[in-house]
């Protein structure tokens, strides 16, 4: 049996506070697997409150960044959260003292994982982040070693469990988007402030790590097209699901001859894909492999003992001396890909408008799509309402999304039309 592993963990939150009571309760097993004891030497956090562990040895601050430059600790467990202040900091200090850095925080390796990547290898400490990404999944772990002999041109996934539990919700109950938020929050699967969430800004930190453990590039937020699901109404639900669909918030990541192609945003997929039954707050990943072809993996993407499973596993990789690149490859070699614009993407998409029912109405829509190489595939119009408004909705063989927003707009200034057309894109998994 080697030395004692011993770790400090900044943040005694939910994720935390569920790694501390993991180690404590399964700590024969860890040993057991590891040939080390995994020992909590230090823990920070401003609130002293009673978390229903025994913390039995362990030295405890109030402030984060004196723990990770003094404390007795060969690994920091950063699980604060945020991409600036005082977790970057953390992380930045422990990888100058030398120290080895394990953290669940998606926004700081999304912004700053290329440069901390490069600091944690010319120290010669390692830099883990399996929490970070789709919970309790170990995919960053299949990615990066377990498909180590394959080249990969497309990863995507559902990577939020509120927005795919709203979704869920919604389709399941016929309810709009604000009721089953409001509940979601009641349930404690969305958050006071939503907006991460919703917005596809959680969502586009997993894919923007994910893209560069795929393709070996650079981490680039940046590059990240980002939609949410605010706009998507019990009505788009229902026709997608007339039309053979079911709408997921996916993270999508594609490597094309023009640059690789990172997208969030709702999409409607076949019901006869698996990604189409994967529902409530699950998540799921999907990787295309050269030799191994696809490989899908589901689980919880978050909550307290799926995300500590991750980050235990992490700190057991660095207790048995797994060594590998950040990212796959070493971090001066991550290459720096260009990004290929949105205007660029080609698929089919889904139009919902609401317009007036009179003659006419259809062929000047029709020009419209004649006029920008639009081809329709299929159209639903609801019952007659001679001079009132219906909705109709419309699908389309693959475009150009340049011409498809061109028509878009197009459509919405004709006076017929009564509320901006609404666009989903359909994706062929």
């Amino acid at each position: 049996m080697g030395e004692p592993l011993r770790i400090a963990i900044a943040g005694l939150g939910t994720v935390g506070t569920g790694a501390v009571r993991l180690i404590e309760a399964n700590a024969g097993l860890l040993k057991a697997r590891t040939g080390r004891d995994i020992v909590i030497t230090a823990v920070a956090d401003l609130d002293r409150r009673d978390r229903g562990f025994s913390g039995t040895g362990y030295r405890w601050y109030d402030d984060a960044l004196a723990m990770a430059e003094e404390c007795d600790a060969d690994v920091i467990v950063e699980l604060i959260g945020g991409a600036e202040g005082i977790a970057r900091t953390v992380c930045e200090t422990a990888i100058a003292r030398g120290r080895h850095v394990v953290t669940a925080n998606k926004a700081l390796i999304a912004h700053h994982g290329t440069a901390l990547a490069g600091a944690a290898e010319a120290a010669g400490v390692t830099l883990a982040y399996e929490a970070a990404v789709a919970g309790g999944i170990p995919v960053i772990k299949s990615m990066r070693e377990g498909l180590v002999g394959n080249a990969c041109n497309r990863v995507y996934g559902i990577l939020n469990g509120t927005c795919n539990y709203i979704l869920t919700a919604m389709r399941e109950s016929g309810r709009g988007f604000q009721e089953v938020l409001a509940e979601a929050q009641a349930l404690g699967y969305a958050e006071a402030d939503p907006s991460f969430d919703v917005d596809g800004i959680d969502t586009a930190h997993k894919l923007a790590i994910l893209a560069s453990v795929a393709f070996g590039c650079t981490v680039d937020f940046a590059a990240v097209h980002i939609e949410g699901i605010r706009q998507i109404t019990a009505e788009d639900i229902a026709f997608a699901e007339e039309l053979g669909y079911r709408i997921k918030l996916l993270g999508i990541a594609k490597r094309t001859p023009e640059g690789v192609e990172r997208r969030v945003h709702p999409c409607m997929v076949p019901l006869g894909s698996p990604i189409a039954h994967v529902e409530g707050v699950f998540n799921a990943v999907v990787a295309d492999g050269d030799f191994v072809d696809t490989i899908i993996q589901v689980g919880r993407g978050a909550g307290e003992r799926p995300t500590a499973s991750a980050v235990v596993a992490d700190i057991a990789d660095i207790a048995r001396g797994n060594r590998v690149a950040t990212f796959a490859v070493p971090a001066a070699r991550l290459a720096s890909m260009p990004a290929m614009p949105m205007h660029k993407h080609r698929g089919a998409y889904y139009i919902r408008l609401m317009v007036l029912d009179r003659p006419g109405v259809f062929a000047d829509i029709a020009a419209i799509l004649r006029d920008h190489d639009v081809s329709m595939e299929a159209v639903i119009q609801r019952a007659r309402a001679p001079g009132g408004a219906v909705p109709v909705v419309m699908t389309t063989h693959d475009t150009v999304e340049a011409a498809m927003v061109q028509c878009v707009d197009a459509i919405g200034a004709l006076p017929f039309c009564q509320e901006p057309p609404h666009l989903i894109r359909i994706e062929p998994f």
